[in-house]
Formats: C-alpha cells, sequence, structure tokens
C-alpha cells in the first residue's frame, strides 16, 4: 500500500487539485505531509548513527515537544 509519506504525498497532490491554498483540509494534508517525511528522516538518521546518550535524546525531544527549531 506504501509508506506513510507516499500515501500523505498522494492525498496532498490529490487535495491541490480541486482545493483553495487556504481550504483547512488542504492545509491539514499538507502538514500530514511534512510530518511524514520528518518522520522518515529521523528513521534513516536514527538508523545510520550510534546510539544516542540520554541528553543527546533529551534535546532532540525538546525540539520536537516545541514544534520548532531550539537554539543549539
Amino acid at each position: 500500500m506504501g509508506t506513510a509519506r507516499q500515501r500523505a504525498a498522494a492525498r496532498y497532490a490529490s487535495l491541490t487539485r480541486s482545493r483553495s491554498e487556504d481550504d483547512p483540509t488542504l492545509l491539514a494534508a499538507r502538514r500530514d505531509l511534512h510530518a511524514a517525511e520528518l518522520e522518515d528522516a529521523i528513521n534513516r538518521a536514527l538508523a545510520s548513527a550510534p546510539p544516542l546518550g540520554a541528553e543527546q535524546r533529551a534535546r532532540l525531544a525538546a525540539m520536537l515537544s516545541a514544534g520548532k527549531a531550539v537554539a543549539a
């Protein structure tokens, strides 16, 4: 059936054909696509990196909880 990112991309592409840029459903689909892309990127990074320390995990968790980049 495809990955979550592929499904989110297909849904977003489909909605762009019939919805205005400020349509709440389209905006939610765009948000879902970005989240799926972020999840894929995190999984790829974690798969190729050595295990993280507790402080590193806490910093990354804080970034995700804030929903935005935080100063290093």
